[in-house]
């Protein structure tokens, strides 16, 4: 069980998407195999919104800049899914 840090439920960490700061971006990773520190996010532009209204990204993975969620919206807006 993991917690999204938009919405704040917990669900199966399959069904949640895994992220990673690197460098200042924010980056997808579907497959859980980059490393270091990861969020966890459902795959929905709802909850990236409202994790980037509350500054979720930065808290959660310790980053001490902001992060660009560009990827990960540019992800969820043409996957819609994990695959």
């Amino acid at each position: 069980m993991r917690t999204c840090v938009g919405c704040k439920e917990r669900a199966a960490k399959s069904s949640l998407l895994r992220l990673v700061a690197v460098g200042g971006d924010l980056v997808p990773d579907p497959r859980a195999r980059l490393p270091g520190r990861g969020a966890y996010l459902h795959p929905s532009l709802a909850c990236l919104e409202l994790a980037q209204r509350r500054r979720a990204f930065s808290r959660a993975l310790r980053a001490a800049s902001p992060l660009s969620a560009a990827p990960v919206a540019a992800y969820l807006s043409g996957a819609g899914t994990l695959a």
